[in-house]
């Protein structure tokens, strides 16, 4: 046994910005006389346009200033005072999301009186930002709106980060990303989804209409970011102004506004239907001091399953036409209705691909030095889909396999996620971001079968005809609850920006997988193998069906199954319930306006909470016992022990 202990220092050379993952912006700077003194006491005032927030801040001995938790975006207007100097105004000032922003200013003493200085902002494009910690993307609502998009995903907009496709950065798996909204997770932590809650249900987990900004990390030198190893990725809502604002959207199209030729050849069109539409509205509750921001949106979709169409053995074989005789298929659905099952249509099969989604944010401007943001986002999706298309052979439907409608199911992805943060700022030394989040995934499949056995039938060896249960959709759920706090508080003193801060992470698992639990006929192994070269290869099935002790017997063992465990509760259930607690701390140290020395140490250390009680109730409710006594080797060919109830020893920090 050992422990590994890491120390990385991290070293970056900034001048602008420092990002992490942050719903918020900052502003800092050095206020000098014309003499190039620095002029400690100065008043610095940053105005939100739009809703009217004031930030404040009074210089310290050195000039220097400090604005900490402010809302990104914009415009901005920046007002710099001293008595006895003349006041310098400055507008047009947006801020991005994570941004540091340095602004110095030089007032002139007021010897005649004159009016205040007013300097309109302009943006600077260098080849080279040394004002980020690391690679990284910021996307503007501005941009949100310019850039085309078919699919409304923010996969469309991420793939502006150089090497990244939209969901793979730098080649890495979309699952090694850290998806957060308003900077709380939102990513699937268990990771039988895809890279984005949802993603499994073709449904985008927040609708682009809800999104200020959207901000890309790949390799950032902070402390506070974690999680991933790919990129992290995050979206920050957009929140009410003191202006009423809205917006209304709708897109439909169908097979008929889709290209019928590639090259000249012309294709197969398939039945299409899609509709999309939303709203959203913000704006004042009290002007100044409270605001807020709904958006919805719905998704309705409607896709020809398979283009292949069954075999009418009239001598004549269209390039989509399967090997599958129709007949075979009506003498199949006609012989399982006789035991009171019903196989579904297996041609002309509709697939729906359904999902509503909204989110509503309130913001609180309590006084000058505390705000609140409530923020609750919720999406219900749900795809028809077809019996799994490769596992256990190759399934179809293709050239030569169909499937019948109710062989497939649907998948359901619901989400709720809520989100609180308290920005606080305390004189102009300190400040200090609480967030508190919880995220509810419940993920599950709705056969579109009654309880029955998994029918592959065979014709010389390969796949024919597809009926019966989905056997990867029995009673198949997954339930994931996420909860968090961090809280980060900084301290700038001179020319340093200290930051301490600590975080902590809980997920519950529950995962229901009961694979092949009514039995199958032909899927794990070839019991209904048809031969084509025989008079009728079809009646070798329709026997099975009508012999009571075989296919009639195995519908019946599914029915009883179904009844038994929902009766006793002894479906599959694996329970996992794990955390992770943060302590960090750093130091960025502004030597010159040019450079900054970034350097800090953070502490992980993982949780496993309930663990011996939520295995010993799996193995209970399974039936089986464990035993302590089985030996197993290891690659030295060592014999080894292991104890299954046990997950490894959690009493380790990763420094990092």
């Amino acid at each position: 046994m050992y422990k590994k202990f890491l120390f990385s220092l991290f070293l970056t050379c900034i001048s602008l910005t420092t990002i992490a993952q942050t719903t918020t912006a900052s502003m800092r700077g050095i206020v000098k006389e014309t003499n190039n003194e620095p002029l400690g006491g100065a008043s610095v005032v940053a105005l939100h346009q739009p809703s009217g927030t004031t930030y404040g801040a009074e210089t310290q001995f050195n000039g220097s200033y400090n604005i900490a938790n402010m809302r990104i975006g914009g415009p901005y207007k920046v007002t710099v005072s001293y008595v006895g100097f003349k006041t310098v105004v400055l507008d047009g000032i947006y801020l991005k999301l994570g941004e540091k922003l340095k602004l110095d200013f030089v007032l002139q003493e007021d010897a005649e009186k004159l009016d205040e200085i007013v300097i309109s902002a302009t943006t600077k494009n260098s080849l080279i930002n040394s004002g980020k910690t690391g690679a990284s993307t910021n996307i503007s609502r501005e941009k949100i709106q310019a850039l085309p998009t078919i699919s409304r995903s923010i996969n469309d907009f991420t793939r502006l980060t150089p090497s990244s496709n939209g969901t793979s950065f730098g080649g890495g798996n979309n699952k090694m990303n850290n998806l957060t909204l308003d900077g709380s997770i939102f990513n699937n932590p268990f990771g039988l989804d895809g890279g984005t809650p949802g993603s499994q249900t073709n449904a985008q987990p927040i609708s682009l209409d809800a999104i200020e900004q959207i901000q890309v990390e790949l390799a950032p030198y902070d402390v506070t970011s974690s999680g991933f190893t790919g990129a992290s990725i995050n979206a920050v809502t957009k929140s009410g102004t003191n202006e009423f604002h809205g917006s209304v959207f709708g897109f439909f199209r169908n097979e008929n506004m889709t290209g019928t030729k590639i090259d000249g050849t012309k294709i197969f069109q398939g039945k299409l239907k899609h509709l999309q539409s939303g709203f959203s509205i913000g704006g004042p509750i009290i002007k100044n001091k409270l605001f807020f921001f709904a958006n919805a949106e719905i998704e309705r979709r409607d896709d020809l399953m398979s283009g292949f169409i069954a075999n009418n053995n009239d001598g004549i074989l269209l390039p989509n036409e399967s090997r599958v005789l129709a007949s075979d298929l009506e003498a199949v659905t006609n012989a399982l209705a006789t035991i009171g099952y019903d196989t579904g249509a297996y041609e002309n099969i509709i697939l729906a691909t359904n999902n509503e989604k909204f989110i509503v944010k309130l913001d609180w401007n309590i006084n000058d030095n505390h705000s609140l943001s409530a923020t609750y986002n919720q999406l219900n999706a749900r795809r028809d889909k077809p019996a799994h298309p490769t596992a256990f052979f190759n399934r179809g439907p293709n050239k030569n396999t169909l499937q019948y409608k109710n062989a497939g199911y649907t998948i359901n992805n619901k989400i709720q996620s809520a989100l609180l943060e308290l920005k606080s700022r305390f004189g102009n030394k300190y400040s200090n971001n609480l967030q508190v989040g919880y995220t509810h995934f419940d993920d599950f499949r709705t056969p579109f079968s009654p309880p029955s056995p998994s029918i592959t039938i065979l014709m010389d060896g390969s796949p024919y005809i597809i009926a019966g249960m989905e056997p990867f959709s029995i009673h198949n759920r997954l339930d994931q609850k996420v909860y968090q706090i961090t809280n980060n508080f900084k301290i700038y003193s001179g020319k340093h920006t200290i930051t301490i801060g600590g975080s902590f992470e809980q997920f519950k698992f529950k995962n229901s997988f009961n694979l092949g639990t009514y039995g199958a006929r032909g899927v794990f192994f070839p019991t209904i193998n048809l031969n084509s070269t025989d008079a009728n290869p079809i009646q070798a099935f329709l026997d099975m069906v009508n012999d009571p002790t075989q296919l009639p017997a195995d519908f019946a063992a599914a029915q009883a199954t179904f009844d038994s465990n929902n009766a006793n509760g002894t479906w599959s259930l694996a329970e996992t319930n794990v955390g992770q607690i943060a302590f960090y701390a750093q130091d960025e140290f502004a030597i010159t306006d040019n450079f900054t020395f970034t350097f800090g140490l953070r502490l992980d250390k993982p949780e496993f909470f309930d663990t011996e009680k939520k295995i010993q109730e799996n193995i209970d409710r399974s039936g089986f016992a464990y035993d302590p006594t089985i030996q197993y080797y290891d690659e030295d060919g060592n014999p080894v022990y292991y104890d299954s109830t046990k997950l490894p020893n959690d009493n380790k920090w990763l420094p990092s």
